[in-house]
């Protein structure tokens, strides 16, 4: 079936960004039909545009109006395939709202995602910063991705091993703009154990009983955790945690736990991961709040758009906390949100 480009010209993306930033689109498409992708790709290419994915705008910053095409993201469907006893592999159009694609899977009983209840944004945005929450990343359940690959101008389909998953991190960071994703594939189980070592989470379901210990069971109480400790976008403009969790070398955590034993620590192969809101609580940050722009008073994490403020005026206190913390114990943050527009982050002397 033919679906034609209906692309628009000077698009207000405030309503299409957490943060509530104003910007705007020079032009703009919502990208509904897969077929769609390399005419818009093509369409772009012949006017010399720079090109835009956007998903569900909850991991980004604009820092300026975007002079190209931003294609939106807005294929829907979903549906089983490789159905096999326990387990089967649910499909996504990279458009699905991510956080009803976890109540979906749980709902049918199947687990692996449940833990990832509440994240905000899109199923295809998902693979790009391997979402995490509560003991859970979304490389344990990600089979596969579809996407058309820019540069090879074709489409792919790219297994975990191929999207190289790390903390926070994957292929699609380090190639940015190269891959555009149209649906994901979760191998998920009725069988698989439930993570719940996730002190919060642990706490919170002591006391339900572990027969009504159900995927639908474990999402909800995320949901409640996440709802006590994050303010929603829609009533509080935020991108989510702001800032990873930095992993130091073991020598730099051994010298810092002398005059800090109390700072949470958590053990990888390649160091020791603290935690940045801890990193910015001690720093003095947790509830400042200036004109425009602020930290969220329960959770240091969260950067909040209090009344009207601009991409510039989040990246300035990003830019004031990293060098805080950085002058406090020597350790540089690293934002986990991308940079549109504008001259991206503002540096920092560290």
């Amino acid at each position: 079936m033919n679906h034609p480009l209906s692309i628009r010209e000077f698009v207000d993306l405030k309503a299409l960004n957490t943060l509530g930033v104003e910007a705007n689109a020079r032009y703009f498409l919502d990208l509904e039909h897969e077929e769609q992708v390399p005419l818009a790709l093509d369409w772009a290419a012949d006017r010399d545009l720079e090109v835009l994915i956007l998903g569900g705008g909850s991991n980004l910053v604009f820092a300026g109006e975007f002079p190209g095409l931003v294609i939106h993201i807005a294929n829907l469907g979903r549906h089983w395939e490789r159905v096999d006893g326990d387990e089967a592999t649910l499909v996504l159009a990279a458009g699905e709202n991510w956080h009803e694609s976890v109540l979906y899977a749980a709902s049918s009983g199947y687990r692996g995602v449940e833990n990832l209840a509440l994240i905000p944004g899109t199923a295809g945005a998902a693979p790009v910063q391997n979402i995490g929450a509560y003991g859970v990343e979304l490389c344990d359940t990600l089979e596969s991705v579809t996407a058309y690959d820019r540069k090879a101008r074709q489409w792919c389909c790219l297994d975990a091993g191929e999207c190289r998953f790390a903390y926070r991190d994957s292929l699609f960071k380090h190639e940015p703009g190269r891959y555009l994703i149209t649906a994901i594939r979760l191998r998920l189980s009725r069988g698989r154990p439930l993570q719940l070592g996730y002190r919060d989470l642990e706490e919170y379901l002591a006391n339900l009983p572990q027969k009504n210990l159900d995927p639908l069971a474990v999402a909800e109480a995320v949901m409640a955790i996440r709802r006590r400790k994050l303010p929603d976008p829609l009533q509080l403009p935020n991108a989510g945690s702001f800032f990873k969790n930095p992993v130091i070398t073991d020598a730099v955590y051994e010298a810092l736990k002398e005059t800090y034993p109390e700072m949470p620590a958590y053990p990888q192969p390649n160091g020791v991961k603290v935690a940045a809101a801890w990193l910015i609580d001690q720093s003095g940050w947790k509830g400042y709040r200036n004109q425009r722009v602020g930290v969220h008073n329960r959770q240091a994490l969260v950067l909040i758009n209090h009344s009207g403020g601009s991409g510039a005026d989040i990246l300035a206190l990003a830019a004031r906390i990293r060098a805080s913390v950085w002058e406090r114990f020597g350790i540089e943050l690293e934002m986990e949100p991308g940079v549109v527009g504008g001259d991206g982050l503002p540096s920092v002397s560290v």
